[in-house]
């Protein structure tokens, strides 16, 4: 775009192909919402469509290519929910680009209730499709993930995010996809296209169609915008149970990365996803910030051991789950026994004895009684529903760690763009290699330090061969020399870490500008696809596109 258009004239030309379904904010109160983020990004939107009718969505792009090579020329770019948590939020990677909301656009239909395959909008959340399962009484999981209940069905199995539940990879779970390119043509896959049977189901069963496989274009990019997918759910298991290793020391980390793979490698089908965590990172879902939420200061040793001794947190803890049927999840208990041995120090199944009993205990005692414990049996049950596909804010409160403004309550909705907090993610893929990721723990723990934030670890098993890190980088958003540092911190664990191969699986809207060169093989055949379905750059212009 050579110059941003004259933003009254073309709040008028929109509002006039729109329907009234939808409408154009334009007023500094009906944009406030859509400043709000987590990256300290101080870019505003200054046009906004609601939309409400995916009608108008086509009429947007209609009017969008008409005014291609005009003084009115603009650019739109969708959102789902908005609550893109320490990535982008609602923001858009070119200041002059109409934000499209699409979270009205919020239709569950089930395909067919037997084979568990459901069609979603972008405006579906994980607790709206709790609440259609529960109202129909279908007994299916949602995919879960730990940003929330107001988060976008659509928006995250397009960022290919995952979860803990069975399908933990989101975008696999993804049969179907359909939306429209820039020029207006509404795109579908050719076993849609050939089918003709009325039924339209076929299509929402096979990933993988007839001819090119183009769905996966139409993820983590500026390609299109996508209406609805299908998507298969995974069937509520006769049997569940959660397990939680715990490592009393920091030199066991090894013996705990072996004991996942094998759990992964021998279990597979039958274990979700499989979770390990150091001390730091568990000390900051259970406690609140010792330093104080204002203070950009590293916990001390002395801090996290005090912590660690009144929550009974250990070096590392491992946590996963077992689904199935009841003979099948009995006999995977077992086998994790055996595989984890006498190696770790506590061994906990959440339908154990043990903890139904503790669950009973803690009902007759006075509140006031075994705060801590309490607090972690909560956090324990929370995590259970999670894993259940249950949505629930069980991580949310980490995002608030660094924030003075709000001190997190149990029954509150939580909103880290609106409530202020600071927030980035560094989130390389590394090899389920003991000493690969050993070294990233070093990596982690001398850069974050030096910048001042809290090195907390996650490491988020996709498959045996695979883990992502999910490293969050917390800070106070008011203090401009804590974003500062935020950033630093972060430039400098994307640059160190990409010399020993450790590659975001996604990126942040600074990330895409630096870190992507246009001139490089891949780019170059991604601006090619561009040019041919997007010659205008109408959709979202620099978003993996650099």
């Amino acid at each position: 775009m050579p110059y941003p258009p004259d933003v009254t004239t073309l709040a008028a030309l929109l509002q006039n192909v729109l329907s009234t379904a939808s409408q154009v904010l334009s007023s500094v109160p009906e944009l406030a919402r859509y400043q709000f983020n987590c990256e300290a990004n101080n870019q505003p939107s200054q046009l906004v469509v609601s939309i409400g009718a995916i009608a108008d969505i086509k009429a947007v792009l209609a009017l969008a290519s008409s005014h291609a090579n005009s003084k009115n020329a603009f650019a739109v770019h969708p959102i789902s929910t908005g609550r893109n948590w320490g990535y982008s939020s609602a923001k858009a990677n070119s200041a002059t680009a109409v934000i499209l909301d699409l979270a009205k656009l919020n239709n569950i239909q089930c395909e067919d209730a037997k084979l568990g395959i459901f069609t979603v909008q972008p405006g579906v959340t994980q607790q709206d499709l709790r609440c259609y399962l529960n109202q129909h009484q279908l007994k299916f999981m949602v995919p879960v993930t730990g940003a929330g209940p107001g988060c976008s069905i659509l928006g995250n199995a397009l960022e290919r995010g995952y979860g803990i539940t069975p399908y933990t990879d989101h975008f696999a779970a993804v049969n179907s996809i359909r939306g429209y390119l820039a020029d207006g043509t509404l795109f579908r896959s050719a076993v849609a296209e050939l089918d003709q049977s009325q039924h339209d189901l076929l299509d929402k069963t096979y990933k993988y169609g007839v001819g090119p496989y183009l769905d996966g274009l139409w993820t983590q990019s500026n390609l299109a915008i996508v209406t609805e997918i299908s998507l298969r759910l995974k069937a509520e298991p006769e049997a569940f149970s959660a397990f939680y290793l715990q490592f009393a020391t920091e030199y066991q980390f090894e013996q705990a990365q072996q004991i996942v793979f094998d759990i992964l490698q021998k279990l597979e089908g039958v274990v979700g996803s499989v979770n390990i965590m150091d001390q730091r990172r568990v000390a900051a879902m259970l406690a609140t910030n010792p330093n104080g939420a204002a203070a950009h200061q590293v916990m001390t040793e002395q801090q996290v051991a005090s912590i660690a001794k009144t929550y009974d947190i250990p070096a590392w803890t491992i946590a996963g789950t077992l689904y199935g049927q009841k003979a099948v999840v009995k006999a995977a208990k077992h086998e994790v026994k055996r595989f984890a041995g006498k190696q770790c120090s506590k061994m906990v199944f959440s339908d154990s004895w043990l903890i139904n009993t503790a669950r009973t205990v803690l009902q007759w005692l006075p509140k006031t009684m075994l705060s801590a414990q309490r607090k972690m049996l909560n956090s324990l049950d929370a995590g259970i529903n999670i894993m259940s596909g249950h949505p629930n804010q069980v991580a949310l409160p980490l995002a608030y760690w660094r924030n003075p403004r709000l001190a997190v309550t149990k029954d509150q909705t939580l909103h880290p763009a609106a409530d202020g907090c600071g927030l980035l993610w560094y989130a390389p893929l590394i090899t389920m290699n003991s000493a690969d990721m050993r070294r990233f723990i070093g990596h982690i723990r001398a850069v974050c330090p030096k910048y001042g934030i809290e090195p907390m670890i996650t490491f988020t098993s996709l498959k045996h061969d695979t883990v992502d890190s999910t490293i969050p980088i917390v800070f106070n958003l008011a203090d401009a020399a804590a974003v500062a540092q935020a950033k630093a911190c972060l430039e400098e664990l994307v640059s160190e870490g990409l010399k020993q191969g450790w590659v975001p699986y996604r990126l942040n809207l600074a990330q895409q500008a630096s870190l992507l060169d246009p001139t490089l093989p891949f780019w170059q055949i991604s601006a090619k696809i561009k040019q041919a379905l997007d010659p205008h750059n109408i959709i979202s212009p620099g978003r993996y596109q650099p």
